[in-house]
């Protein structure tokens, strides 16, 4: 399984049980979040739950702060294989819009169905990471690294621009869809939808 960026933890695991190690502490973080939430989330408690002792959870991580951000990190890294792995399944039929049909789509599908993410996402619900680690530019460049070649576009600033646009108009629209509805109110997520295309076509079509 992958691991965050070794800028997010105290260490960086090197051997293979040391990595398993790591993936048991965040399963553990985000099932934590799921029952419990953010201020009720203790370190010693996710040690408990991932069956390891607390020296291990501190090895990797000064706080559970520190951990939820690494957690939203690996949430960013899943999101990416998802949508990488269903666009090679379409073979590159359909354009911009499927692929933003993948964005979108892979996004809610991990937010009904992905432990902890709820809370966490990629970084936005909780406060995470640094002052200046701003989620939704991480969402936007990665997408932007992503989707360039498929699109046949470099990767240049005002791709990257109009895709932290899309990021940050399509999260504020999806947290109220979720606001109304705890599975997706599906108009609201229609009316994202709509949007997106509508301000995508200016620059993609």
């Amino acid at each position: 399984m992958p691991v965050p960026q070794a800028t997010s933890l105290r260490r960086a695991p090197v051997q293979r049980r040391s990595a398993e190690r790591l993936t048991r502490i965040l399963d553990a973080c985000a099932d934590l979040l799921d029952e419990v939430g953010y201020d009720a989330l203790s370190t010693r408690a996710v040690a408990v739950r991932a069956g390891v002792p607390i020296g291990s959870v501190y090895r990797f991580f000064g706080n559970k702060r520190a951990m939820a951000d690494a957690l939203a990190q690996r949430n960013l890294d899943r999101y990416a294989e998802r949508v990488t792995h269903r666009l090679e399944a379409a073979g590159g039929e359909g354009g911009w819009r499927a692929a933003m049909d993948a964005v979108l789509e892979e996004y809610l599908v991990m937010k009904r169905t992905a432990p902890g993410f709820a809370l966490v996402d990629f970084g936005n619900q909780i406060p995470v990471g640094t002052r200046d680690a701003e989620p939704n530019t991480r969402v936007a460049d990665r997408l932007t690294d992503m989707l360039s070649a498929y699109l046949d576009r470099e990767p240049d600033d005002d791709l990257r621009r109009t895709f932290l646009v899309a990021v940050e108009a399509a999260d504020t629209l999806v947290q109220l869809a979720f606001r109304l509805d705890p599975s997706g109110d599906e108009r609201i997520i229609e009316e994202t939808r709509e949007l997106l295309r509508s301000y995508l076509a200016r620059v993609l079509d």
